[in-house]
């Protein structure tokens, strides 16, 4: 006999992911290696498409001195970036994107350019304390990890460069939240495609990509993540719209595609 597999839906790359936790700009922590237990908040993160961190922190704090004293001016630190659930769930992280490498203090040029690289990308007004109040630091990773529902993974610096969020990572919060309030309707007609031992348990949005959504299913023995897949990679809105009303049954395209 012939061993039966079972073939997982198409998803995003690891890079591909991990550039999409970066682009949303999650919550942050900074881990020195000397000391994991501690966990600072900075004031401001931002990972670049090169896999290196600008991070914004008081000039008072203590880690800005420990990188100023550091040997070559360099302290080993983590940066975790968080992937929150678009919407209120009892686990509340989909997704956590881990830097780790050497902390630095730029000199004022460099770190000025950093404050303008962000700006461009994500304009904030927590970027006018650079050089007043605050100081500007550069975390460059010598390896990035990523964990998700798909996987745990490492990725190659170069991988994250190459790589591209997805399309809609900037929307998909919105769209999720809203389907939760305004069309539970919606999320009840796509749970005809989950596992039948899966059906009896409390289903909400939890994802949204270019290969299909993802969703969170809360039942009495724990939590399950379940990716539904387009029959395609889709790249606008308006394909992204076709492929959700085949996912829920739209005989109108069910007809059209048959053509």
């Amino acid at each position: 006999m012939g061993e039966t597999t079972t073939r997982r839906p198409a998803a995003p790359s690891p890079a591909e992911r991990a550039r999409t936790i970066a682009m949303r700009v999650g919550r942050a922590a900074l881990l020195p290696s000397s000391d994991t237990s501690t966990r600072i908040q900075p004031l401001l993160h931002h990972v670049h498409p090169d896999g290196t961190a600008t991070v914004l922190l008081a000039d008072e704090h203590p880690l800005v001195g420990a990188a100023w004293q550091a040997p070559r001016g360099e302290l080993g630190a983590m940066l975790e970036v968080t992937d929150p659930t678009p919407v209120r769930l009892r686990e509340p992280v989909r997704g956590l994107l881990w830097l780790s490498g050497w902390l630095r203090v730029p000199e004022a040029a460099h770190a000025h350019a950093d404050v303008l690289a962000v700006a461009e990308q994500r304009p904030d007004p927590r970027l006018l304390d650079a050089g007043h109040g605050a100081t500007v630091l550069r975390l460059e990773p010598a390896s990035l990890v990523l964990a998700d529902s798909e996987n745990t993974c490492p990725i190659l610096p170069e991988e994250f460069t190459a790589a591209s969020a997805d399309p809609f990572c900037l929307q998909e919060d919105e769209w999720l939240r809203h389907l939760e309030l305004s069309h539970r309707d919606v999320v009840g007609s796509l749970t005809r495609h989950l596992p039948d031992q899966l059906r009896g348990g409390h289903v909400r949005p939890l994802g949204l990509d270019r290969y299909g959504i993802r969703l969170r299913v809360e039942s009495v023995d724990g939590d399950h993540d379940v990716r539904l897949a387009f029959s395609r990679p889709v790249a606008d809105a308006e394909h992204l719209g076709r492929e959700l009303q085949r996912l829920l049954g739209c005989p109108f395209l069910a007809a059209q595609r048959r053509q």
